[in-house]
């Protein structure tokens, strides 16, 4: 039986790939922009980005026939599922793009401070501590709908997860030591990763 590709899944994919350009985009021009000085940094190799990197792997690599859907489904369900993850891809992208636009000379791949470093509490800030990795979860999430099998797509979580948690601690432990107190009631008052509902 031949494999008829489903135009819901190859949009998604196309513009999940598209999103990943300009996820790269986002990243070398943030990195022009960003300071030279530092005057501390969260240590030189970061086991977290590692594993945050394996999730995105693991997700590409257990890929399921690509432009199929993720589960049998209806044309219906399918062209929703598609339109989420697109919906999913472009939000995601976004969010990064205001979260490094919005730290300016301060963006860094590993966290750092440099001098005159400010604690930034607005804009997507303002949502969550941590917006790039709330973006990078979301195209890590629209990645896996669209390519991956859905054992591929949980392991993907799981390592991103836990090498997130481990970003946020080390990077956070970085600013509580330049901030302090105000660090610690914008701690209270925004949360680390996922935004509140209410």
């Amino acid at each position: 039986m031949q494999f008829h590709p489903d135009p819901a899944a190859e949009i998604a994919c196309i513009v999940v790939a598209i999103c990943w350009i300009v996820f790269g985009g986002i990243f070398v021009l943030g990195r022009s922009g960003a300071a030279k000085e530092e005057t501390k940094r969260a240590g030189q190799f970061s086991p977290g980005l590692l594993l945050q990197s394996l999730g995105y792997a693991v997700c590409i690599v257990l890929a399921r026939t690509y432009f199929s859907p993720l589960f049998p489904m209806s044309k219906a369900v399918e062209a929703v599922l598609a339109a989420l993850t697109i919906l999913i891809a472009i939000a995601s992208v976004w969010f990064c793009l205001t979260a490094v636009r919005t730290l300016g000379k301060q963006w860094a791949l590993v966290a750092r401070v440099v001098e005159g470093h400010e604690l930034i509490v607005q804009g997507p800030y303002g949502i969550v501590r941590n917006p790039i990795y709330l973006g990078m979860f979301g195209l890590l999430l629209a990645t896996g709908l669209a390519v991956s099998r859905w054992e591929g797509l949980l392991a993907g979580i799981v390592l991103f997860l836990i090498g997130n948690e481990l970003r946020i601690r080390s990077e956070e432990k970085l600013l509580r030591e330049a901030f302090g107190v105000k660090f610690d009631e914008y701690a209270r008052c925004v949360p680390a990763f996922f935004p509140r509902i209410f």
